[in-house]
């Protein structure tokens, strides 16, 4: 990664607009089409709001967002002292199913798999750390 950004927020779900601004700031000079920007708008809700809602509830907590970008990709790696949880050991939703019959959850982490070229998880010291990239071509 030639340049790489960071910032810390709270796992409040208020602060994701805070999250979204930073990225797509940071993507503005980027050689990515709306479709990509649009997808990694997307997993990096999915994977907010789960920190926020699940990693940390019912309360609050710190999560660090990092943004890599090179010319043709950008990395964006979300750290967190919430629960421990590999969201990519858990199964991919059942999209055969209607959502009446679906159980809920599981939708935005199947997303996130399909929109990323790679999807790294790690647990150390203490720390969720989840690296999604999206290649720009």
């Amino acid at each position: 990664m030639s340049e790489k950004f960071s910032i810390k927020l709270t796992s409040n779900l208020d602060d994701f607009e805070n999250v979204q601004k930073f990225v797509v700031e940071k993507l503005s000079d980027c050689s990515c089409s709306q479709k990509i920007l649009m997808q990694i708008e997307i997993m990096i809700e999915e994977i907010f709001v789960n920190i926020s809602k699940y990693g940390y509830a019912p309360d609050e907590g710190e999560i660090t967002v990092q943004c890599g970008i090179e010319k043709t990709a950008v990395e964006i790696t979300f750290t967190d002292f919430g629960k421990k949880f590999n969201p990519l050991a858990k199964d991919d939703a059942d999209t055969t199913l209607s959502a009446e019959e679906r159980p809920v959850g599981g939708l935005g982490i199947f997303m996130t798999k399909k929109f990323a070229d790679n999807l790294d998880y790690k647990y150390e010291d203490g720390k969720n750390i989840l690296t999604i990239r999206k290649n720009f071509g």
